[in-house]
């Protein structure tokens, strides 16, 4: 299918984009010791990058790669991520530390239960047509407050107060159904959420479904264990 070439420019009105200011910090001995990484070229590449640096983290020898001030310059004429997340926004579940990245190296989409909506959904297409970005994560985690949430609301019969409530009947068809299965009833929902975004990453946009299908995209569905840090494939 035949789509005309996405511009940043095109996006913005005549006013222009507010610029947004990155506080940068201080480079460590370590991070400017670090050597640079290679180019990441391929959706298993990229997903490679990923693992190695959440075993960093784990071992307790993360690097901090691109977090000098000279990298947030460097990144001041355009950005290239090379992955795209969909975190949660709870405050433990940061990618870019878990993941031991840097500034530019991944495009943080973070939402109460990391739910595809429109709006991160066209921010998803915005990474995927503008910096040619390689491969989705999908990042639930273990104890997530917005499943726990929409099981207490289907348990009591309750409402969530003001737009919490919008969170839960987002995640309540996705957790429902996997209630009375064996386990525990927060983590089953976490898992079938994280396997219910990754689908409707594919099936709710043609973007993200012509990339898949060129093999220049890769939409994979991650677990983080805030007990150990470790981040597993699940979807």
């Amino acid at each position: 299918m035949a789509r005309s070439h996405l511009s940043r420019r095109s996006l913005l009105t005549a006013g222009g984009a507010a610029a947004v200011a990155l506080g940068a910090a201080a480079a460590s001995p370590s991070a400017a010791a670090a050597p640079a990484d290679n180019p990441v070229d391929t959706p298993a590449e990229a997903l490679r990058r990923l693992q190695a640096g959440n075993r960093r983290f784990t071992s307790g020898h993360g690097r901090h790669p691109h977090q000098s001030l000279a990298d947030l310059h460097r990144l001041a004429a355009g950005q290239h991520p090379f992955a795209i997340t969909v975190g949660c926004a709870d405050s433990r579940v940061a990618p870019e530390v878990l993941f031991d990245q840097g500034l530019g190296d991944l495009f943080d989409n973070r939402v109460a239960g990391n739910i595809v909506d429109d709006l991160l959904l066209g921010s998803v297409e915005f990474a995927v047509e503008e910096f040619g970005s390689l491969l989705i994560v999908v990042l639930g985690h273990e104890r997530c407050g917005a499943i726990t949430a929409t099981i207490d609301a289907i348990h009591t019969g309750g409402t969530a107060p003001g737009h919490i409530g919008t969170i839960v009947d987002a995640l309540r068809p996705i957790v429902e159904p996997v209630l009375d299965q064996p386990g525990d009833p927060v983590e089953n929902g976490v898992r079938a959420n994280i396997a219910a975004q990754v689908r409707a990453l594919s099936e709710r946009s043609t973007i993200i479904a012509e990339k898949v299908h060129e093999g220049a995209l890769r939409v994979v569905g991650a677990r983080y264990d805030l007990d150990n840090g470790r981040v597993s494939l699940v979807a």
